[in-house]
């Protein structure tokens, strides 16, 4: 099944299609997705932001929480995983190595450029109807709390048994355009680094961070 048909929706410019999909680790291609991940992140949260206005009789500030958990790069890269959307993706061979088609930034960056295709060749009106269907299952679990687990706290209670325990969250850098900057964080545990995180803001990368200790540990 294509990208189109999973989405019910038919471009009627294919180019815009492609440059959605193309990374800028992609060789030959002087044009790629960053530009429409920017406008398809701005119509994202305009359309959450009405669907939740006028649907729900909720407060700004439950609002302003479940668009949050519906539009972060966790949730859309779970809708772009469900539309095998990294099989579709060009990407240059160096990133393709490391496991670029499972990368979550790249998912969530693709599903945004494909939001903002989808609106440049039709409408508002038929971007909201994709992406109200393609989110759909996100959206209810939003609705319900289920969406997005609070990693940080749930770290927090883990380690309260021991009141001597210290955590912090070290920015240890950042990359990218202003717009579209990855955080790479470090969580330090009573002066050690025991876990990396990565996201679209330092809050998405302490999630991350916090997610990847617990796992570990866990595991142990």
């Amino acid at each position: 099944m294509t990208i189109e048909e999973k989405i019910d929706y038919r471009f009627k410019k294919k180019d815009l299609l492609k440059v959605a999909l193309t990374h800028s680790s992609h060789s030959g291609n002087s044009t790629n997705n960053e530009r429409l991940e920017f406008l398809g992140d701005a119509v994202l949260e305009l359309i959450i932001s009405e669907y939740l206005f006028l649907a729900h009789k909720l407060s700004e500030g439950k609002m302003t929480k479940i668009r949050s958990n519906i539009v972060c790069a966790e949730s859309l890269s779970k809708a772009a995983y469900e539309l095998h959307l990294g099989d579709h993706i060009f990407l240059g061979k160096g990133e393709i190595v490391t496991g670029g088609r499972q990368r979550k930034s790249n998912l969530a960056n693709a599903f945004e450029a494909l939001i903002g295709a989808v609106f440049l060749d039709s409408n508002f009106e038929t971007t909201r109807k994709v992406v109200l269907k393609v989110l759909e299952n996100n959206i209810q679990l939003a609705l319900s709390g289920a969406l997005v687990k609070d990693y940080k706290t749930e770290l927090q209670e883990y380690i309260q048994k021991n009141n001597d325990n210290v955590i912090e969250y070290i920015l240890e850098r950042s990359e990218g355009p202003e717009h579209n900057k990855t955080f790479y964080i470090n969580l330090i545990f009573n002066g050690d680094c025991v876990s990396h995180g990565i996201g679209k803001s330092k809050k998405e990368g302490e999630q991350d961070a916090a997610k990847n200790y617990l796992h570990k540990t866990r595991k142990l």
